[in-house]
This record gives structure tokens, C-alpha cells and sequence, in this order.
């Protein structure tokens, strides 16, 4: 092997290897998922993130997490033949972060915004419920990341899915809580796609 080809493989393990870096995401690998038919990259850095919510039961153990992220994906990949999950992340009640798409590639989470946006989606239906303390701090920390590993704009804006298509999500109690969080976006007239 070339030092040159040595020098390149060596950058590359760094570079993708960093792009988790203390964001603190369980990797597809981690919670026992399948790798994506298809990636297209993000633009760098991203400068909107969309909070979600699966619609689905909530799960509040690492086991019934990992079940319901191995479910979600194999519905999307199967059902709807999207190319991995749809959001780049989602949050257990447990408060543990799962990989999508991740801060790299883009998701499948909110029609004519995916090639511009990052999508963390809650799981559960924070219609009926309150998110965890631990599920609300692991996406606030997983921000943070974002912003520290340059992967997010320091002035990105976060808003509600519901903001940007005619959906429930994220749901009214975690809709509720997000429009307190640093960034959030009330008015979207400058970002809505017309």
C-alpha cells in the first residue's frame, strides 16, 4: 500500500469515526440495525433541525428501545422502501440516542426538507404523554454535539415538525416544551417551502 493510500484510509476512519464523536449515539451496529440501501450526503453544516415523535407506544428500557428502533426500521425500509430509517436520530425514553441517517446523510422525516435539515424523532405520542427527563436532555446534549463537531450551524433553528407539514407531530406536550429550547423558530415564513 502507497503512503499516500495509507494516509487517505487513516483520515477517513478519523473523519467518520469523529462524526459521533462524543455525541454520545448508540450506531446502527450498536442497536442491532441493517445499513442503508442508499446515502446521499448532507450539506455542511446543517442549518435546521426538526423535533419529531414516532406516533407509536413509548419505550422506556433499553430493550423495548432497541425493539421499537429494529421495528421503525424495518417499517420504513420495508413498508415505505425508504433507503434507512426516516430520522437521522431517535430518542428512547430511556434517554439514549439512536443512529439514522446520522449528522452525515440525509433522512427521510419531512417531505421537501431532507436535503436541509437533520430530524430527531422522540419515540412515542407526546399527544398523550410528557417525554422523559432523560429522553428531553439527550436530544438537548445531542444538539450541543451538533453544534461543538460543526456538523450544526451555531445559529441553526429548531422547530416542530407540525411547523412544516399538516401532521400532529410532534405532538402538543412536546411541542409545548421544545418552543422554550435555545433556537426555536416560531415564525417559518423564511424557511417554508412553497
Amino acid at each position: 500500500m502507497s503512503t499516500f493510500m495509507g494516509v487517505f484510509l487513516l483520515c477517513s476512519l478519523l473523519f467518520f469515526s469523529s462524526a459521533y464523536a462524543d455525541c454520545d449515539v448508540l450506531t446502527r451496529s450498536e442497536w442491532g440495525g441493517v445499513n442503508a440501501t442508499q446515502e446521499e450526503d448532507l450539506p455542511r453544516p446543517i442549518d435546521l433541525v426538526i423535533i419529531q415523535h414516532t406516533a407509536t407506544d413509548t419505550c422506556n428500557t433499553d430493550e423495548e428501545c432497541q425493539e421499537y428502533v429494529q421495528w421503525i426500521q424495518i417499517y420504513h425500509m420495508q413498508s415505505l422502501n425508504y433507503w434507512d430509517i426516516g430520522p437521522n436520530f431517535l430518542i428512547g425514553g430511556n434517554g439514549k440516542v439512536y443512529e439514522g441517517p446520522g449528522w452525515l446523510h440525509m433522512g427521510a422525516h419531512t417531505h421537501g426538507y431532507n436535503r436541509k435539515s437533520v430530524g430527531i424523532s422522540f419515540i412515542g405520542n407526546f399527544n398523550d404523554i410528557i417525554p422523559t427527563n432523560a429522553s428531553l436532555l439527550a436530544a438537548e446534549k445531542l444538539i450541543e454535539c451538533g453544534v461543538t463537531e460543526e456538523h450544526l450551524s451555531p445559529s441553526y433553528s429548531l422547530v416542530g415538525h407540525r411547523q412544516l407539514r399538516p401532521t400532529e407531530s410532534p405532538g402538543k406536550n412536546l411541542y409545548e416544551i421544545i418552543q422554550k429550547w435555545p433556537h426555536y423558530l416560531e415564525n417559518v415564513d423564511d424557511i417554508i417551502n412553497n
